[in-house]
């Protein structure tokens, strides 16, 4: 298995999974890796582990540098098992390392596992010396779980952030600069809206904690490791946090026999016109993870369905269910729709996007098939309303 030197005596050895297609619900179609870390020095020290069933690719990385058992310590910054769930397996060879994790940390393995062994605590400013080199930690709690947490190596000016600045990406390149910034960083945006964002506080305060650390390496344990972007991808990380959004509207609807999709188009029109980019996205095809990449960083949130059964179209009140629970700030949302004698399917929508924060335009209602007279009132009013 071929390892990767990302500094002299700091290896990549992690496991690439080139078909995974879903994680949590997010559409992933580039797949992803589960990166892992090796630092060889007086002490010998594994940072995460891999999905279990990518342990043998792991380990085959590290036995093409060392004894795996000669492993001193496993840094688990994150219980989540996609990078714990080969530390069992570990466990049985590397019988003299000690696992250090964070206080929640240890409180969830030993809630996923039947440890061996106990496991040594530390805090934000603890360090462990292992020779010419020292690991220091920062506690990241909720950055997205209540355990995670980082690894500093001052003397390379590494941080091992764990899923903070990761993407889904699996590919034979280890680095930022073997790939296009704006794949990557549409990659991490993506990860970001995705899983990331309901936190934005606590990433706020991590990014604070880190603020002084001198980094030139960001080595996540998904996808591309930051050598050549870190100020750039630290900037996009702090304007997410902050809810920083441009002026651009997502449009997103599901249509039974067209009427939904015509005030739609009516919608995206007006955003045209006023020269704003829009995003004009049917939820029949296009899946809830993707809009909400689009939904990041815009201002304005246009959610439609018609009524069906006295409620919406299943796949917009998926969404929304969906798009409530990551928790987007600074919106200000718009809820539309036919209907053909009740029309609930509108007010739910508006309510549901009320209860997500946004503030809101008018509703846009329409029965049956909209003429076009129908269609210039549309426009006329949401164009008032954009003043």
């Amino acid at each position: 298995m071929r390892k990767i030197e990302i500094k002299k005596g700091i290896y990549w050895v992690g496991g690439i999974d080139w078909n995974l297609r879903s994680f949590h619900g997010y559409l992933t179609p580039k797949g992803s890796s589960y990166n892992a870390y090796l630092v060889v020095d007086e002490k010998i020290v594994l940072v995460d582990t891999v999905k279990h069933y990518l342990f043998d690719e792991m380990y085959g990385r590290i036995a093409s540098l060392i004894d795996p058992a000669k492993i001193d310590y496993i840094i688990c910054n994150h219980v989540e098992m996609d990078h714990s769930g080969s530390l069992p397996d570990l466990l049985k060879i590397c019988k003299k390392a000690e696992i250090i994790a964070s206080q929640n940390g240890e409180k969830g393995l030993l809630m996923h596992y039947d440890l061996d062994r106990p496991v040594h605590i530390v805090n934000t400013g603890d360090t462990v010396k292992i020779g010419k080199r020292s690991l220091a930690f920062v506690t990241m709690p909720m950055v997205h779980w209540p355990d995670s947490m980082a690894t500093y190596i001052p003397e390379e000016k590494l941080l091992l952030p764990n899923d903070a600045f990761g993407q889904h990406i699996a590919s034979c390149e280890r680095f930022d600069d073997e790939c296009e910034w704006a794949i990557i960083q549409r990659e991490a945006a993506k990860y970001y809206a995705n899983i990331v964002l309901p936190y934005g506080a606590q990433v706020r305060k991590a990014l604070e904690a880190v603020s002084n650390l001198d980094v030139e390496m960001i080595a996540p344990s998904h996808g591309l490791i930051w050598r050549t972007h870190v100020k750039d991808i630290v900037r996009s990380y702090r304007e997410w946090a902050e809810g920083r959004q441009a002026n651009k509207a997502v449009i997103a609807y599901d249509t039974m026999w067209g009427s939904t999709e015509k005030i739609a188009k009516a919608i995206y029109d007006v955003f045209e016109k006023k020269g704003m980019s829009a995003s004009l996205l049917n939820l029949s095809g296009t899946h809830i993870s993707d809009v909400m990449t689009e939904v990041l960083e815009a201002k304005y949130i246009c959610v439609g369905s018609p009524t069906l059964n006295n409620g919406m179209l299943p796949t917009v009140a998926a969404f929304l269910t969906y798009m409530k629970g990551l928790s987007p700030r600074n919106k200000t949302g718009l809820a539309f729709g036919s209907y053909g004698w009740g029309g609930q399917s509108v007010d739910q929508i508006e309510n549901i996007l009320k209860e997500t924060g946004f503030t809101l335009f008018e509703k846009i209602k329409a029965q049956y098939i909209p003429k076009e007279n129908i269609i210039s009132e549309i426009f006329e009013k949401l164009e008032r309303s954009l003043l």
